[in-house]
Order: C-alpha cells, then structure tokens, then sequence
C-alpha cells in the first residue's frame, strides 16, 4: 500500500457536519469510525458552498429544455448557474487533491449519483427517479476513472467491498504511473494484480497481459493511458462468487505438491463451503494466507487478492 494518505472526497454531512437544509447532518458511523483511520477525507458540500447558507429552503431537480436545473422548492429561485460555476471550480481543486475516491449523499439534487427525483417544469406528475445530482454530474463526468458511490449503496456488504477494493487499486495504478516507471515495473505490478483482476474480469484480464507484452514497443504514455483505464474498467465488472470459486481454485492448485491429502482436502472443502454460502470469503483466504506463508510460495504471496485493502476494515466478513 502507498505510504501517503489516501484521499477519498466525501458529502461533508455524512461524516456528522451539520450542514444540511435544516441544519442536520447524516454522519455514517461505518465510514466515520471504521474507514476514517486509513483514509484522509476531503468534505464538500456543495450547497453551502456555494452560498445558499444553514438552514436553507429545500431544492429540486427540473427538467427544463432538455437539461437540468437546479430551483428552490418554494422560492422558485434558479440555482443552476451558480451550481455550474462552483463545480468546474470545486472539481479543478478535487483534481489537484489527488482524490482516490468519492462518496455522495443519496437522493440530493446536488450530490446525489443515482435515481435522484427529477421534476418536469411546469407539471404536477409525479417526479421520476432518474436523475444525477448537478454536482456529482460534474465531478464523474471531469473524473471518469474516479471510484464513485452513495452512502446508501454502501450498506451493501459485495457493493462496499467492490468500491473500497477499487479506491485503492486506483491509488496503486496511479502511484505506479504518477513517476518514473520501467517495462519491469510495469510486469511486477501486473503479476501481484492477476488474480484479482481474474476475479472481476477474464476478458479484462487477457487483454492487460497482451498489453505488458507489447509494452515495449508502445509509447510510455500510451501503455500507461491505456493500462490504467483498462484496469479499472475491469475491476468495475462485478467480483461474483463463480469468479472467487474460480480464483481460489486456481490458487489452491498451487499447493498440489506441498500439502498432503487431508490439508488439500480441508482448503477445497473450505471452498466448497464459500461457493454453498456457508462461509464467507475471508475464511478460505484466510486459510490460503496460512498456507502462502508457512509454505513460502511467493507468487501467491504477491497477490493483491489476498489482501486488497486494510483487513481492519473486515469488508471480506460480510460476502
């Protein structure tokens, strides 16, 4: 892991500000007291930010000529303006905060990343849930390779392992990237991050390879480009529990000469258990870690898989 903080940018009110419309806030106490220690949060809230002040009226989304605007609910004041300038601004300085990740508040007409209730100008239909706050609208569209997730989607166990285990292979790509780097160190990373990627996606996988072997025939910056989006476009696709069945296999065939018949009976057993749902997915890693280490295989212990993030956060207990 980089020794440095790792950055995550963050809705100011989940981490207990009172900064919101009625003077509230909606401090979470997973990201505050179990996440908090690893992580240097960097807090936005836009709606302040920008002036409209504690308390506040309540805003909304409309639809109006085909874009997305931003008014108070009674007022009617137009807000979208103001949002625009803030955000381009605001997002210059994330950028430059060398962001990690990012965790937006549900449901808000400014920072909420999914499902936000948009309203159609001028009509009394009900709203539709489809819409993107106009901050986090900004930020995702300025940083497309940023890890990105509600508060809410958190509370799901796969959902908040997914995104933590890709804030921080974001920050390993790019501390890889961020200085001067070899073909050779480029073939070390790949090889710790195989069977990680082999657990989100195969295909993503294959291609990486043919990519570090043709890196020295292609532009530093082109593989470097091409590389890192790839990578985390692959660790975007779901980490289902066929593919972790699949991983733990591979990576138990690694000790057919090692172990005896009843340790390599009791590691396939333990695997078979995960892949019926009876155990979850730190219990045969945590027995394949045992294994790595008394028996000193050292490109299992290389592996990011095996340890993709601080195991204090136990995000590994719960899928």
């Amino acid at each position: 892991m980089p020794s440095d903080p790792i950055r995550i940018g963050i809705s100011a009110c989940l981490l207990g500000e009172e900064v919101r419309y009625d003077g509230g806030h909606k401090r979470d106490g997973f990201l505050t007291q179990t996440v908090g220690p690893f992580v240097e949060w960097v807090r936005v809230c836009p709606e302040v930010e920008v002036g409209m002040g504690i308390p506040r009226e309540t805003i909304r989304l409309v639809q109006r000529a085909g874009t997305l605007a931003l008014f108070g609910t009674r007022s009617a004041t137009d807000h979208t303006a103001n949002m625009e300038t803030y955000t381009r601004r605001r997002v210059r300085e994330l950028r430059a905060a060398d962001l990690s990740g990012y965790i937006f508040k549900k449901g808000s007409p400014s920072c909420g990343l999914y499902r936000v209730k948009v309203y159609r100008e001028g009509s009394d239909a009900a709203p539709r849930a489809n819409g993107r706050g106009l901050f986090a609208a900004g930020l995702t569209a300025a940083m497309p390779g940023l890890p990105v997730e509600e508060e809410g989607r958190l509370h799901d166990p796969h959902l908040r392992d997914s995104f933590f285990e890709r804030v921080f292979a974001y920050r390993r790509v790019r501390s890889l990237f961020s200085g001067r780097w070899s073909v050779g160190d480029l073939v070390a990373f790949h090889s710790r991050e195989k069977m990680l990627m082999l657990a989100h996606d195969r295909p993503a996988y294959t291609a990486l390879g043919r990519l570090v072997a043709a890196a020295k025939q292609t532009p530093r910056r082109e593989v470097a480009e091409s590389y890192a989006a790839l990578f985390l476009a692959g660790l975007e696709k779901a980490a289902t529990t066929r593919k972790h069945v699949n991983v733990l296999q591979h990576m138990a065939g690694h000790f057919k000469k090692t172990l005896n018949a009843p340790a390599r009976a009791e590691l396939h057993e333990v695997i078979e258990d995960f892949r019926r749902g009876l155990v979850p997915l730190v219990v045969p890693i945590t027995l394949l870690r045992h294994h790595v280490r008394m028996h000193e295989i050292d490109y299992l212990a290389g592996q990011t898989y095996l340890e993709p993030h601080p195991k204090e956060l136990m995000l590994r207990n719960h899928v």
